[in-house]
């Protein structure tokens, strides 16, 4: 419960701020901007499932499940920040270098959550822990 919140937060956050970056909004930043509301509402499932597996051999599909729900938050993200360059919605060219900065880092998470989601078939506690820690980067 509280990995969940923590997660929520940190995302909760960062979209704030990333929203401080437009003016204005557009079909497609919406409809992005809903699938990443579905994204962090589906997350305290995969991670109340890591919790209760964790140490039982059903370890690595839930470990699975949860870093393929973060790598899907990240497309979340890729395709906001998308939508925000496509439609022209960043306040000034500061904004819209920020807002291309944080697609990057949708790229990074997407990569490093396919492949924590990958590595978590054959060392899912290890796995576990490493996906934990990223949070702290998140922040």
């Amino acid at each position: 419960l509280l990995l969940s919140f923590i997660i929520i937060l940190i995302t909760w956050v960062n979209h704030h701020n990333s929203l401080k970056l437009i003016t204005k909004s557009s079909p497609s930043f919406i409809y992005a901007n809903g699938f990443m509301l579905l994204s962090v509402v589906f997350i305290p499932f995969p991670t109340s499932l890591m919790g209760e597996h964790i140490l039982t051999d059903h370890a690595a599909p839930a470990v699975i499940l949860y870093d393929s729900t973060l790598a899907l938050q990240a497309i979340s993200w890729i395709l906001l920040t998308s939508a925000a360059l496509k439609d022209q919605l960043g306040r000034n060219e500061k904004s819209i270098l920020a807002i291309r900065e944080n697609r990057k880092f949708g790229y990074f998470a997407f990569t490093l959550y396919s492949l924590c989601t990958i590595m978590a078939i054959w060392f899912p506690l290890l796995i576990a822990i490493i996906t934990t820690i990223t949070w702290i980067f998140w922040l």
